[in-house]
C-alpha cells in the first residue's frame, strides 16, 4: 500500500483525490513525439498538521522550468499592469530608504523586475528557465539562470545578509523543497528583511472548484493558516495578508523573522474565516474533492449536448490549467477541434496528453465556432475586451465553472 507523506514533516498525510494520469502541463509537443510523452500521477494529499494541500508526485523540476519553457509574463497586458501596481505598492511601503537590495524568484522575462531599475535599488532574479532568463537579461536585468537554493548563493554573494526584500508571484507553490527555500531566504535577508509573495489562494478555489489551479507546477495550493504554520517551524511570522484578484483569486504574503508580538487582529481575522470556511481542515479538502467529481459530470454533460446538436467548440488560452481539465475530463481532439493562442512556443503544437492542435489566435475569427471553452478564464475581461466581435457574431464563451 502506498505511503503518502508531508512534503514538509516527512509525516503520513491523507489521499484526497487523484486527477488519474498526467502530462507536463506545459509540455506543449509536437507530433513525432507523442509516443515518448511523460506521464505521472496526479495526486492530492492533505496534512491536516500543516493545513496543507500538496501533490503528492510530480515531474522533477528540471523537466518542467527548461530551455523552452513557453511562458512569459509580459505577454499579459493585465498581468504586466499589475506587477507594476504590485512593486509601486513595495517600494512605498518597504523601500524607503536611499539604496534597497531586492531579489525575486522564478523572475521569468523581468517583468516584475522591471519596475525597480532604479539607481537606489540593486536587483537580482533567480530563473531557472534559460530562454526566458536570457530574454530578461536582454531586457537589461540582472538575472541569473539559476534554481533559488542555497547552492546558488555563490553568484548571489553581494546579497547575502543585506537583501530587503525577497519578492515571489506564483513560484513559491512551484517549490518542492520549501524548507530549502525558507533557510535560502534566511541566510539572504538582513534583519528586518521581509518576504512578500503571491500564491493562488485554496480558499479560492475551493470556492469556485477551480481544480485546473492543480497541475504539475503547482505542488502546493497554500492558505493563510498553511502558510503561517509553515514559516513558524522555522522562526518566521506571517505579518500581513492581502487578497488579489489575479489567476482566479491569490493571496498577497508578508513575512519577516520572529519578532516578540502576537499575530495581529487581521490575520487572526483570517484565520477565523478559514476554520470557519473549513478551508484549514480536512472536511473542506474532502468537500472540495466531491465538488470537483460534480464538476466533471457537469462539465461532460455541457459538451456532450452541445456536439450532439451539430455545434462546434473551439477552446482559446493554451494554459497550464487547461492540461488538467483536458486529461481529467477526458476531452480530446473529437470534441474541441483546436485551442488559438498568443504563445508563439505553443502554435503549431499539440497540447498535452489530449493532443489538440494549438492555432494562432489571429486565426479565431476566420473561422466560426459557435462555442469557445476560456481556459484562460482568469483573462476573461481581457479576452473579451480582445474578441468583442465573438459575441456579436453570435458565439458562446464557456468554462468548466
Amino acid at each position: 500500500m502506498e505511503k503518502y507523506n508531508c512534503k514538509i514533516t516527512g509525516k503520513k498525510i491523507k489521499k484526497i483525490i487523484n486527477f488519474g494520469k498526467m502530462p507536463i502541463a506545459n509540455g506543449f509537443l509536437k507530433k513525432k513525439d507523442f509516443k515518448k510523452e511523460f506521464f505521472f500521477d496526479l495526486t492530492v494529499l492533505f496534512s491536516e498538521e500543516l493545513s496543507l494541500l500538496q501533490l503528492n508526485d510530480h515531474p522533477k523540476p528540471r523537466m518542467m522550468f527548461n530551455s523552452k519553457y513557453p511562458f512569459y509574463t509580459s505577454s499579459s497586458e493585465s498581468m504586466k499592469l499589475h506587477f507594476k501596481e504590485y512593486a509601486n505598492w513595495a517600494k512605498k511601503k518597504f523601500l524607503k530608504k536611499n539604496k534597497s537590495k531586492i531579489i525575486e524568484i522564478g523572475s521569468n522575462d523581468g517583468t516584475f523586475l522591471n519596475n525597480f531599475r532604479t539607481k537606489d535599488i540593486e536587483h537580482l532574479g533567480f530563473e531557472p528557465s534559460k530562454n526566458v532568463s536570457d530574454l530578461a537579461r536582454k531586457r537589461g536585468i540582472n538575472s541569473i539562470h539559476e534554481f533559488f537554493s542555497r547552492d546558488s548563493l555563490s553568484k548571489a554573494e553581494r546579497f547575502i545578509g543585506t537583501t530587503d526584500i525577497i519578492f515571489g508571484a506564483n513560484v513559491v507553490c512551484h517549490i518542492p523543497n520549501l524548507i530549502e527555500f525558507i533557510k535560502t531566504a534566511d541566510k539572504l535577508l538582513n534583519d528586518n528583511g521581509k518576504i512578500i509573495f503571491e500564491e493562488p489562494y485554496l480558499g479560492s478555489m475551493y470556492k469556485k472548484t477551480s481544480y485546473d489551479q492543480i497541475y504539475d507546477e503547482h505542488i502546493f495550493i497554500f492558505s493563510v493558516t498553511a502558510i503561517s504554520k509553515i514559516f513558524n517551524l522555522f522562526d518566521f511570522q506571517i505579518i500581513d495578508a492581502i487578497p488579489q484578484i489575479t489567476h482566479g483569486g491569490s493571496m498577497r504574503y508578508i513575512i519577516e523573522r520572529k519578532k516578540k508580538r502576537n499575530y495581529n487582529n487581521k490575520i487572526k481575522k483570517i484565520f477565523e474565516i478559514e476554520r470557519r470556511e473549513k478551508i484549514n481542515s480536512l472536511e473542506g479538502a474532502l468537500n472540495f474533492k466531491k465538488n470537483c467529481e460534480l464538476s466533471k459530470e457537469k462539465l461532460l454533460d455541457k459538451l456532450t449536448k452541445i456536439k450532439k446538436q451539430g455545434h462546434k467548440i473551439c477552446g482559446y488560452g493554451a494554459t497550464s490549467k487547461s492540461t488538467t481539465i483536458l486529461n481529467y475530463c477526458n476531452i480530446g481532439p473529437d470534441i474541441i477541434d483546436c485551442i488559438f493562442d498568443t504563445t508563439p512556443d505553443k502554435i503549431g503544437k499539440f497540447s498535452p496528453g489530449k493532443h489538440i492542435p494549438i492555432v494562432d489566435y489571429k486565426n479565431f475569427t476566420k473561422q466560426f465556432y459557435d462555442y469557445a471553452f476560456l481556459f484562460a478564464w482568469n483573462h476573461k475581461k481581457e479576452i473579451e475586451k480582445k474578441e468583442k466581435n465573438y459575441l456579436k457574431k453570435g458565439g458562446k464563451w464557456i468554462t468548466h465553472l
